[in-house]
This record gives C-alpha cells, sequence and structure tokens, in this order.
C-alpha cells in the first residue's frame, strides 16, 4: 500500500485543504481522489510525486 494526498485547489490556485489516502496503485488512488472533487479541483500527490490534476466537474459552480 502506497500513502497519497489529494489536496484541494482553490480558486487562486493555492493548495488550502488536503485527504490523505491509502491505496493499492496509482490507479486507485485516481479513482478515490475523482471521488472527492467538488467545486474545486483536486492534485493527487505521492510524496514528491505529481499523480495527477483532476479539474473540478464544470456543472457545479465555484462556492462563494
Amino acid at each position: 500500500m502506497t500513502e497519497y494526498r489529494a489536496y484541494r485547489i482553490g480558486h487562486d490556485g493555492r493548495i488550502f485543504a488536503y485527504e490523505p489516502l491509502v491505496c493499492a496503485d496509482d490507479a486507485d488512488a485516481i479513482e478515490k481522489a475523482t471521488r472527492l472533487v467538488d467545486g474545486h479541483d483536486i492534485e493527487l500527490w505521492s510524496g514528491p510525486r505529481f499523480i495527477v490534476r483532476i479539474n473540478r466537474k464544470p456543472d457545479v459552480p465555484p462556492p462563494s
């Protein structure tokens, strides 16, 4: 199992929160991180290794 962090990216481009994930592999981590997408983009990292950026759903308006 590998440790990952799913970072929530604010509309100003800065990280404002993260969710720790423990997953079997990158594919599992991407699947779990995709479920976290709301009005903000998610960046998935494993330590210093960038995995993917998942953009917010276009039909979800940004939070006020």
